[in-house]
């Protein structure tokens, strides 16, 4: 039973995993190596507060490589860039860092290896996301996008039996088993990835929601609303009957929402820095919240290596 002292639970895991760890890193080090201006395609990872930070060190992020000038760095976001991208950058002679998270890249030789097998291959995933435009950049064609479980009864494809699938990676997990069942009770033969395409990050994050939720009156996911893996945090805990916003910083948080919240939840998405829970956490504990460490977890230990020609930071 719920005692009526108002409290804070934060959501562990939380906030940055390995993959946007690493492709900031990357740029930092990129700075520290050849100093500004350095172009990045994208928004490194989705978050307001990470984007601005790094604009003010002098990091530049376009969409298209005709506002790179000649001989530059340029950096790949953790969402990863199609093949025509590649092609065209690596003409152009730019000097080239890849940030892409590795588990994309993972899914990148997956849909690369089954298109040379002659493979149809169904992306799950939302349209127009830099990660699904990416990864179906991949091959030239022989791909198709589903987003929802009634664009599966519409699909039409080659050959039934000569069929794959493969997610985004950051995906609401019970939403594309929903999506996979679908596919697999049309197709029958098709074939599964070899590992769940959804992200160890995004699926503890979620699982950490799950935990959470029944314990709270409101959850505050902190993440940017171009987000993909921080709207389903939100999403996750509303499909529990959890009152769920989210919020880029302190300033859109309407506090009126409190007025009968007793325990409340945080979270963060695998791009949002903890500095900004933190200020979350300071806020509310001045409106006379208390901080409850109940749900405190181990931390995640995966990590992903830098560039070779990054891991020594010093300037040339």
């Amino acid at each position: 039973m719920k005692s009526n002292t108002k409290t804070i639970t934060l959501a562990n895991p939380r906030g940055f995993c390995a993959g946007v760890d690493r492709a900031i890193n990357i740029v930092e080090k990129a700075l520290a190596k050849h100093g500004a201006p350095i172009f990045v395609r994208h928004e490194v990872v989705h978050n307001r507060f990470v984007v601005d930070n790094l604009k003010a060190k002098g990091v530049v992020f376009i969409e298209d490589l005709d506002e790179v000038p000649q001989g530059a760095v340029l950096i790949y976001s953790a969402h990863g860039v199609s093949l025509k991208v590649q092609k065209e950058a690596e003409q152009r002679g730019f000097q080239i860092y890849d940030a892409t998270c590795p588990l994309v890249t993972k899914v990148h030789k997956e849909v690369q290896r089954l298109s040379q097998d002659g493979v149809q291959i169904v992306m799950i995933g939302h349209k127009g996301h830099p990660e699904v435009e990416g990864t179906m950049g991949q091959v030239a064609n022989n791909m198709l996008l589903v987003e929802t479980v009634a664009d599966v009864a519409l699909l039409q494809v080659k050959n039934p039996e000569k069929l794959a699938f493969v997610s985004q990676t950051t995906l609401s997990v019970d939403e594309t088993a929903d999506i996979v069942a679908a596919l697999r009770d049309k197709f029958p033969h098709i074939i599964s990835p070899k590992k769940n395409d959804i992200c160890y990050a995004t699926q503890n994050r979620q699982d950490a929601v799950k935990h959470l939720a029944d314990d709270c009156d409101l959850l505050i996911v902190v993440g940017s609303p171009n987000s993909s893996n921080s709207n389903r945090l939100r999403e996750t805990a509303a499909k529990r009957g959890v009152c769920a916003v989210m919020i880029d910083h302190i300033g859109e948080l309407d506090t009126a929402l409190l007025s009968d919240k007793h325990h409340i939840g945080i979270t963060a998405g695998a791009s949002a820095p903890e500095i900004l829970v933190q200020e979350l956490v300071k806020l509310l504990i001045s409106l006379g919240y208390v901080l409850n460490n109940q749900n405190e977890q181990p931390q995640e230990t995966i990590s992903f290596v830098l560039p070779k020609a990054l891991r020594d930071s010093g300037k040339e």
